[in-house]
C-alpha cells in the first residue's frame, strides 16, 4: 500500500537551528519540526521530555519522535488557527495591524480573551505541577482558532525542569515578556519567573493598544498583574498556583 505524502507549507529556518513544515500524509495534516544544526537538538529533547510528562488539552500533543544520526525530528498534528505573533522582525507594526491575528485577538470580546488566557494558565498549572519552568514564553507560542474560539500552546522547547541557572548572558526570548532575571547570566529561573511571563501575556493581550491603551481586565486583575510583574522575584506570587488562584478570584 503506497503512502501519499504532500508538503503544503514551508516555514523559514528559525534562528534556533530548526526548520519546520506542514505535510499531508494519507489525508492527515501534520506539523514537522526538525534540527538542521546540532545545537538545536538539546532544545528538541527538552520538548520531548515536556510532552511526555505533561499532556494537556491546550498543549499540542507530540505524536512521533525520530532520531537520525545526530538530528531529531518531532511530529505534531496540524491544528487550525493562527500564531498570534509570527514574524519577529515586524515588531509593533505587525502587532497593530488590524488584519493580523494579534490585533484581531485583542479585539475579541473580553470573555473570549479571558477564556483563552485561562486555558493557557491552566496548562501552566499542570506544567508547574510537573516541575517545569517557562522559557521563551511569548505571544508567538499561542495559536488561536478564531472559528472554534480555541487556543493552543506550541514551541515550548525552552521549558525545562526548574529551578535552573541562566547559561550565558541571558535567556532566549522576547524582551516584552521576559522577567528581569532572564536578562542576567547566572541568575536563578524558577516558578516566580513563569508568574512574570504569564502576567505579561495577560497585560499585553488584554490591552486595547500595544501596552499603551486601556487594560480590559478590571481593577482587581490589574492589581494581581502588577504584583506578578514586580522586578524582584521575592515580591511576586510565589508559585503559578498562587498567581492563578489570585487571578481567578479577581476575574
Amino acid at each position: 500500500m503506497r503512502t501519499s505524502v504532500q508538503p503544503f507549507r514551508e516555514f523559514e529556518q528559525q534562528d534556533s537551528g530548526c526548520r519546520s513544515y506542514g505535510v499531508e500524509v494519507d489525508g492527515r495534516r501534520l506539523f514537522v519540526k526538525e534540527s538542521v544544526e546540532e545545537r538545536a537538538v538539546p532544545a528538541l529533547r527538552r520538548a520531548v521530555a515536556l510532552h511526555r510528562a505533561v499532556p494537556h488539552p491546550a498543549i499540542i500533543p507530540l505524536l512521533e519522535v525520530t532520531e537520525a544520526g545526530a538530528g531529531l525530528r518531532l511530529v505534531y498534528p496540524w491544528v487550525d488557527g493562527e500564531v498570534l505573533y509570527g514574524a519577529p522582525c515586524a515588531g509593533r507594526r505587525q502587532r497593530l495591524d488590524p488584519t493580523g491575528p494579534h490585533a484581531r485577538f485583542r479585539s475579541l470580546l473580553r470573555p473570549d480573551v479571558l477564556a483563552a488566557l485561562d486555558a493557557v494558565f491552566d496548562a501552566h498549572l499542570a506544567l508547574a505541577g510537573a516541575g517545569f519552568v517557562a522559557g521563551d514564553l511569548y505571544d508567538g507560542c499561542l495559536i488561536y482558532d478564531f472559528d472554534a474560539a480555541r487556543v493552543w500552546l506550541c514551541d515550548l522547547d525552552e521549558y525545562r525542569p526548574g529551578p535552573f541557572v541562566v547559561e550565558g548572558d541571558r535567556m532566549p526570548g522576547s524582551t516584552r515578556f521576559m522577567a528581569p532575571e532572564e536578562h542576567r547570566g547566572a541568575a536563578t529561573i524558577d516558578e516566580r519567573t513563569t508568574v512574570f511571563n504569564l502576567a505579561r501575556l495577560a497585560q499585553v493581550l488584554l490591552d486595547t493598544g500595544d501596552l499603551d491603551g486601556e487594560f480590559r481586565g478590571g481593577a482587581g486583575a490589574g492589581d494581581v498583574l502588577r504584583r506578578a510583574t514586580q522586578p524582584a522575584p521575592a515580591e511576586r506570587h510565589r508559585s503559578v498556583a498562587e498567581f492563578v488562584t489570585a487571578w481567578r478570584r479577581a476575574i
